[in-house]
């Protein structure tokens, strides 16, 4: 007799009857808003959440399996971080592979003919709806010199780094790197590798997380 099949684990949609929803703030980038939910036997609460337009990042691998990283400030946190090129997905109907390589090459000067979705992820789904999409970017090339972006603002002074994909791993298993999308990147590049890329999926593969499909 064959041994029992496991239930596939996977997170699935199950939205709960919203109230009412209100504007708490109004921000630049994101808004603070507040729910009132009804669970059911669990009763009627009150749920504030950061409405997020989502982002991408992207784990820019050489011929020599080292990883691109970028030093970069976080005055939430008030420490300088070593983090994937990333950004925002507020330009609205973007696709998510394009504003990842659009990222690659404005943080980075980098282009990359061969991109894969490496994983899926929401950054902090008990407080914020960010849904993030982590890319795994090959066949590396540089932008033209004329072609560059100028960075302003904490990206103005952002040191470049490529680590070793084993000594990345290490770093982060070690507590000494702490950005989200660095940490699951770089794991799951590790991983992904070590099963000889099986795992990644199709760049263009749906990603219903993102807020508005």
């Amino acid at each position: 007799m064959g041994a029992a099949t496991a239930p596939v684990v996977a997170d699935v949609p199950a939205p709960r009857p919203v109230l009412s929803t209100g504007l708490v703030h109004e921000g630049r980038v994101f808004d603070l808003r507040a729910d009132k939910v009804d669970l059911g036997e669990g009763g009627r609460v009150t749920r504030e959440y950061l409405d997020h337009p989502g982002a991408v990042a992207v784990i820019a691998l050489d011929d020599d399996e080292r990883v691109l990283l970028l030093r970069q400030y976080r005055h939430p946190v008030r420490r300088e971080l070593w983090e994937p090129p990333a950004g925002l997905l507020d330009v609205e109907g973007e696709d998510a592979r394009d504003a990842a390589a659009r990222e690659l090459a404005e943080e980075a000067d980098l282009r990359a003919a061969r991109w894969d979705v490496l994983v899926d992820y929401y950054t902090s789904p008990g407080g914020s709806n960010e849904a993030l999409r982590v890319y795994l970017a090959r066949d590396l090339s540089p932008v033209p010199d004329d072609e560059r972006h100028v960075r302003e603002a904490e990206e103005a002074d952002m040191e470049v780094r490529w680590v070793a994909l084993d000594d990345a791993v290490a770093a982060v298993l070690a507590g000494r790197v702490h950005n989200p999308s660095a940490v699951v990147g770089i794991l799951a590049a590790a991983t992904s590798r070590a099963g000889g890329w099986a795992s990644l999926r199709p760049a263009g593969t749906p990603w219903p997380e993102r807020r508005g499909g």
